[in-house]
């Protein structure tokens, strides 16, 4: 697992879908599907329902994460202290 996929994770929760996830994080839409398809399959279960044009966290997307600000935040906290020293 790798911090990007949990931004790209992160993105298509909150935005809904993968075409629009991708535009916020200036990457193409295959490369941010495949990301999570990854991610998928790294922890055996779908995180997203897909659905015609849109896209919705299944019961595994919220019961595997922390909330997706949560996640980011936390993983960013560390970077953060080192650069600010």
């Amino acid at each position: 697992m790798e911090l990007r996929q949990l931004v790209y994770f992160e993105a298509v929760a909150r935005l809904g879908g993968f075409s629009r996830a991708a535009e916020q994080v200036h990457i193409a839409q295959p490369a941010i599907s495949a990301q999570i398809r990854h991610l998928e399959r790294e922890l055996g279960t779908a995180l997203f329902e897909r659905i015609t044009r849109r896209v919705g966290l299944t019961q595994a997307g919220p019961s595997r994460w922390p909330p997706p600000a949560t996640s980011r935040s936390s993983a960013c906290q560390p970077v953060a202290a080192c650069t600010t020293s």
